[in-house]
């Protein structure tokens, strides 16, 4: 609990450098801009912290400004299931906000990050004014179904290969995840935790998509080479 509420005392407002980092802001009109730039918040959970969890009411719509967060929740048996990654750009949880509903996962922050807060009554006030607001969420939504649908399909993928590049096509998605560009700034252990593999299976994997020119290893970092390989290419 004390990490959740330290989360909380540390936000401040967001830097002109952090508004650029928000994708939805352009779309806005001036006047809703001035309306909402205000009430944005921004904190920095360090590796560990929980920026969401599971039962708690949605207050705030989240997106990282900076850092990675996995998404997770823990099943009957105490083991916890990793749904995905959330690196910058990524704004998740809308389809909690807009039902008030109490969160069904755990957000949680891999390393030092930097995350941004729209109060919910706002996020609720921008869906009532904003058609530009609205067909981003939209958009949200579309893309996210159809992040979960490949998710439940990884399930049941047992190539570690195929694996790693099906979770890695999802961490480049532009549309999710703008900020990512096309150097994913995370390290192997980061990515074990994220695919449920073993930090050595990871490095082999890494160097079978490097191989194929999917991807290429740089220093603290992968570089997209190939997205749309990395989204259908098939291992033995």
């Amino acid at each position: 609990m004390a990490k959740e509420n330290s989360v909380y005392q540390r936000r401040r407002a967001p830097t002109e450098a952090d508004l650029q980092e928000i994708p939805w802001l352009h779309l806005l009109r001036p006047p809703e801009r001035l309306e909402i730039v205000p009430q944005l918040v921004v904190s920095d959970p360090q590796a560990g912290d929980y920026v969401c969890r599971v039962g708690r009411p949605v207050t705030f719509w989240f997106g990282v400004i900076s850092g990675l967060l996995k998404m997770s929740s823990d099943n009957e048996s105490g083991q916890t299931m990793t749904f995905t990654g959330v690196p910058p750009g990524g704004w998740f949880g809308e389809g909690t906000a807009l039902k008030r509903e109490v969160y069904r996962y755990n957000i949680q922050a891999l390393r030092p990050s930097v995350v941004a807060g729209l109060p919910l009554e706002t996020f609720h006030w921008l869906i009532d004014h904003s058609l530009g607001f609205n067909r981003f969420i939209m958009q949200q939504l579309n893309e996210r179904l159809g992040q979960f649908i490949a998710a439940r399909e990884l399930d049941r993928m047992n190539n570690p290969e195929l694996r790693l590049a099906r979770h890695l096509a999802a961490l480049f998605n532009p549309v999710l995840f703008s900020g990512v560009g096309e150097v994913l700034r995370i390290t192997q252990q980061e990515l074990a935790y994220l695919v449920g593999l073993s930090r050595q299976r990871v490095n082999e994997a890494l160097r079978v998509l490097q191989a194929r020119q999917l991807i290429r290893v740089e220093y603290g970092g992968l570089r997209i080479l190939d997205l749309q390989g990395l989204r259908t290419a098939q291992f033995g």
